[in-house]
């Protein structure tokens, strides 16, 4: 009996779950580093009113600096797992490319892909050079 090719819906909704965490983690850190600058920028104003001095600023900068490293290298990592899981994503779904049936009176029939037939090569001009 023919079938059609099935997708395996439980993987891909899998592979969308998985997706959309690591969105929901990459916003998460963004919205993190958003904070870190913010604060940054309360303290540099609070230096430039004079409330604190310039050792507490360069202190402040270190740890700022510090703080956003750790999350641009968490963002990192998270971009290339949602890379790596759209490339699974997008080799699942190539998978599915449709079987090629035709119907005929005796039946229903899977057709194979059909190959290029291969060129000939030029042996007949290889033989007329050598006469």
């Amino acid at each position: 009996m023919a079938e059609a090719k099935k997708m395996d819906e439980g993987a891909f909704a899998k592979l969308v779950k998985e997706f959309h965490a690591l969105g929901e983690l990459i916003r998460a850190r963004q919205e993190e580093k958003q904070a870190v600058i913010d604060a940054f920028l309360v303290e540099k104003q609070r230096y430039s009113v004079g409330k604190i001095s310039k050792k507490t600023l360069e202190s402040s900068v270190k740890k700022t600096n510090k703080e956003l490293l750790r999350i641009d290298k968490e963002l990192r990592r998270y971009i290339a797992r949602a890379n790596a899981l759209a490339d699974r994503a997008k080799k699942l779904a190539s998978r599915q490319a449709p079987k090629v049936f035709r119907a005929k009176i005796t039946g229903i029939f899977l057709i194979g892909t059909k190959s290029k037939k291969k060129k000939k090569s030029s042996s007949k001009k290889t033989r007329k050079a050598k006469k």
